[in-house]
């Protein structure tokens, strides 16, 4: 690609997640989540790269690279914009206003479980509602993003790999391969919750919003520029 693209500067790494919802970061269907260095992260950890120690731990064998300084300065920028009422990277949506397939799908179907068993059918566990917001409008996240090259479709697993790695906001199964060649920023929109009910219903809105995000981050990246 570089290549093909020799001016290229910034790798923005665009597209879904399974979000990890816990009572700090009350991540929800359509939400965005941005791997950001925290702790000994550098935004994204691959969670199936390590090796199970004596004393039956586990520790992570290499790491990926963080994004460029740029992209964080950016993403930074944005940050503080919106919490000031500036600026919103969610007008970036209206892009989308003539395709309903990426329109936003509604709170009804959007259930979250508590996973209470390790079974399958998750039977004994506890279904619960989402709290309700008082926006429909996507909430963005910041930090860890753990990658693998397997599918996570178990809320227990899920919940069980977040604890082992720290704290993490979201799984998906792309990024750690591409950030072995280059170093991105990770925008994930959220799509299912890493659980037994998973489905696609809400892939193009979270694609959607994603890339709502990752359009706002080129811009303010173009201003500084200008």
């Amino acid at each position: 690609m570089e290549i093909t693209f020799p001016t290229i500067r910034h790798y923005v790494l665009v597209g879904i997640g399974g979000g990890v919802p816990t009572d700090q970061d009350r991540i929800r269907l359509g939400d965005v989540v941005i791997g950001v260095p925290k702790g000994e992260h550098p935004g994204v950890v691959q969670y199936d790269l390590g090796k199970i120690e004596t004393t039956g731990t586990s520790s992570r064998t290499g790491s990926l690279p963080a994004p460029s300084w740029a992209l964080l300065h950016a993403v930074s920028e944005l940050r503080v914009n919106e919490t000031l009422g500036q600026d919103s990277p969610i007008r970036h949506l209206s892009v989308f206003d003539d395709f309903p397939k990426f329109h936003f799908p509604g709170r009804s179907s959007d259930p979250k479980y508590v996973a209470a068993s390790t079974s399958c059918d998750m039977r004994g566990s506890e279904a619960t509602p989402n709290k309700s917001r008082q926006s429909d409008d996507p909430e963005v996240f910041f930090g860890t993003i753990a990658s693998g090259n397997k599918v996570v479709k178990n809320a227990a697993a899920r919940d069980q790999l977040s604890r082992v790695l720290g704290g993490v906001l979201c799984f998906e199964m792309e990024a750690a391969g591409v950030l072995a060649s280059f170093p991105c920023l990770v925008v994930r929109g959220i799509c299912d919750y890493a659980d037994e009910y998973k489905d696609k219903e809400w892939q193009p809105y979270a694609a959607a919003t994603a890339a709502a995000y990752a359009k706002a981050i080129l811009c303010a990246i173009h201003n500084a520029k200008a």
